[in-house]
């Protein structure tokens, strides 16, 4: 079956490319390409599964965080990462702040990656800025990782030798084993994927990809996936927060 669906991938993404890369005013939301369905599941905050982590990052919020911070602060904050930490001297994303928070002024060592407490304050962080566009800093210290970034976005990797690009740019639209090829904008993050039966980060999503092309996924919280977030956040730019989202 693995055999089949990777010939399958391959055979699909060496056909002519079905669209350009799309121009800014061709952006859109992977909500678009979903089935009705799923779409309502995202619409309606009382049926979107992910209420479940998001409810649990407010409670754990409530904990912990607020001697620092109100909910009311969080308004804006997640549409700017990644963004330069002056400690570590890079760029951390959103989740990277929190575990950072979490070291740094709770004394407290980081929880592992895809941890649910972790995913559900990223959410409740990520969710206060629902709606909003994303914009990232014009902070000339974040262009070199964005350079990278986009770097490995064009990189072909794998088995498979296939690149994000190839699937995100040159086949958005297009059909893949059934499925609408998104154009892959990370507006909702931590989002609820019904094939994983949870919620999960940007970066699980990213180390599926490789896994998907027979290639070694980078390590959770590594450099390069960094890079990679600072560059789509910054080709997504001005598309509106939509998390929790739902996927397939």
């Amino acid at each position: 079956m693995a055999q089949a669906a990777a010939l399958l991938l391959a055979a699909t993404l060496a056909l002519p490319s079905l669209a350009a890369a799309a121009p800014p005013d061709a952006r859109r939301s992977g909500l678009l390409d979903m089935q009705p369905a799923t779409q309502a599941l995202q619409r309606d905050d009382s049926q979107n599964p992910a209420w479940l982590w998001l409810k649990g990052g407010e409670q754990d919020f409530q904990r912990s965080c607020l001697a620092c911070h109100t909910p009311a602060s969080l308004r804006g904050v997640a549409t700017r990462y990644p963004a330069w930490d002056e400690v570590l001297g890079k760029p951390l994303t959103l989740q990277g702040r929190i575990q950072q928070c979490r070291v740094r002024h709770l004394k407290a060592a980081p929880w592992a990656a895809e941890d649910d407490t972790l995913l559900g304050l990223e959410t409740f962080v990520a969710h206060a800025s629902r709606g909003l566009p994303i914009a990232p800093p014009a902070d000339a210290r974040l262009r070199p990782w964005q350079q990278r970034g986009e770097a490995l976005f064009r990189q072909p990797f794998g088995q498979l030798g296939l690149s994000c690009a190839q699937c995100h740019d040159a086949n958005a639209g297009g059909r893949l084993a059934g499925s609408t090829i998104p154009q892959g904008h990370p507006t909702g993050y931590p989002l609820y994927r019904l094939e994983w039966q949870g919620l999960g980060s940007l970066q699980r999503r990213l180390r599926n990809c490789m896994t998907g092309v027979r290639a070694e996924p980078f390590a959770p919280g590594s450099d390069e996936f960094t890079a990679i977030e600072a560059y789509l956040m910054q080709r997504a730019a001005g598309m509106p927060l939509e998390t929790p989202a739902v996927r397939p």
